[in-house]
Parts: structure tokens; C-alpha cells; sequence
């Protein structure tokens, strides 16, 4: 439930098309709902301007089902990442909107429109093969209402390669860069620009990448100003994060 819903509720007590009562079971709702496996986190829209999302991973179809099912009944828009096609066919048995984003690994149900913002989020990659960690932050932010404009594989080893595309990481307002192996594309972007640069080091890389420590640390350790840095493969996170700066 939304800002919107909830006033449409009251609006229908005052109004008399809804009972007290009736009214009374839906707020009892509101908190969260107890599935037992799962507490349904109904009242994330209003607090934090998009619903909860369901991270697949760990769950089984029919959980992940039941929670869809339960977020669809509030007219939520429902996003589920790290989703393989079992959980997406799953999804369809309940909705036939559901689209499944197979690079990003989520699947999305819109039920209703948001607002996309006419600022940019530029989401980059240094290499091929960065770019499923990169849709997942691509996808998530534009779910979210945003517009998002790729930049893949113009990494440090062919750099004219990002100075070709220096047109659109200038007019963005938000930047997620997406790197393994050292990771040094988020400094380099970093030191280019003058709005935040959120790094997403990746997992991709020889032994000494220490399954994407190396990039991490590289990241952490960045001598370039306004470079934050998310969890190793974090595409989620970095996306929600970039959407949430884009619209304040």
C-alpha cells in the first residue's frame, strides 16, 4: 500500500463505500503481513517510495509465489532479483505481466506507472563480461523510474574507448560503474566527472581477484573524490542507490 492507496481508503470510509470494519482489517495489514516463512513488508511503500523486493535467492518458487501473490493484492509493483526462469514461470502462473529480464537474472510486474525522471543515470562497464552484474543495476534503476543510458566494456586497457563515449558519462547526474579485475575504471571515471560515482566491483577475474576483493579494495582505496562503493556484484543495490539520488 501507497500514500495514494491508503488516502483512496479513507476517502472510501468518508465516503461510505467502505465499512469501519472492513477498513480496520486492511490497516491491521499495513505493518506487515505474517506468512510464517515470510513478514510481508506492506508498509515499505510509503516509508521508502517503492515496495519491498524479493531477493530469490534462498527461497523456494512457492514462497517467492505466495509473496508475489500478496504484494499483487496491494497493487504493488513487484520486482524479483537473482530470479531464474523457474521463479519467472512461476510468477506467470499468477500474472501474465510479469517480464523477465534474463541478463539482469529479475523479474519485474508493473501495475502501475511511475514517473521517469529526465535525468540521466549512466550505468558502465569496464568489460564484457561485467555486464550482467551491470543490467542488474540498469534494470533496477529503471524499474525505479528512471532513465538509464549504457556505457559497456571501456575499461582502462582500451581507455579511448570510454573518452569515445565522454558525451554521455558528462551529462549524467548519476553514474554506476561496473568493474572486476582491479577495478580501476571507477577512479578513472571519478576523476572525469563532477557528479556522484557509485563503483560496483564484480567477481570477475583471475585467482588474484580474490573473487572480486581485489576490485573492492581498489575501489575503496579510490584517490578519486565522490567514488562510493557497494558490496561485490551488488548491481541491486547500486541501481536502488543511483534512483534514490536521482530523485531528490
Amino acid at each position: 500500500m501507497d500514500a495514494e492507496s491508503l488516502k483512496q481508503l479513507l476517502e472510501n470510509v468518508r465516503d461510505g463505500g467502505v465499512s469501519i470494519n472492513d477498513a480496520l482489517e486492511e490497516l491491521k495489514k499495513l505493518p506487515f503481513e505474517d506468512l510464517g516463512f515470510a513478514k510481508v513488508d506492506h508498509h515499505r511503500n510509503i516509508r521508502n517510495g517503492y515496495p519491498e523486493v524479493i531477493y530469490s535467492q534462498g527461497k523456494t518458487v512457492e514462497q517467492i509465489k505466495a509473496i508475489v501473490q500478496r504484494l499483487m493484492e496491494k497493487n504493488n509493483n513487484i520486482m524479483a532479483t537473482r530470479a531464474g526462469k523457474e521463479v519467472y514461470e512461476a510468477v506467470r502462473e499468477i500474472t501474465d505481466d510479469a517480464v523477465y529480464h534474463e541478463m539482469a537474472r529479475i523479474v519485474v510486474v508493473k501495475r502501475r506507472e511511475i514517473e521517469v525522471s529526465d535525468k540521466i543515470v549512466a550505468v558502465v562497464t569496464a568489460g564484457t563480461s561485467d555486464i550482467p552484474v551491470a543490467e542488474e543495476a540498469a534494470v533496477t534503476a529503471e524499474t525505479l523510474g528512471n532513465r538509464v543510458e549504457r556505457v559497456y566494456d571501456v575499461g582502462v586497457a582500451g581507455i579511448h574507448r570510454l573518452f569515445a563515449r565522454a558525451d554521455i558519462i558528462m551529462k549524467a547526474n548519476v553514474l554506476i560503474v561496473v568493474a572486476g579485475m582491479e577495478g580501476a575504471l571507477a577512479s578513472v571515471v571519478g576523476g572525469m566527472v563532477d557528479k556522484p560515482v557509485i563503483a560496483v566491483p564484480t567477481s570477475v577475474g583471475y585467482g588474484a581477484n580474490f573473487g572480486g576483493l581485489s576490485a573492492l579494495l581498489t575501489m575503496l582505496n579510490s584517490c578519486a573524490s565522490g567514488v562510493s562503493v557497494v558490496n561485490i556484484d551488488n548491481g541491486f543495490g547500486a541501481g536502488y542507490m543511483a534512483s534514490m539520488i536521482n530523485k531528490l
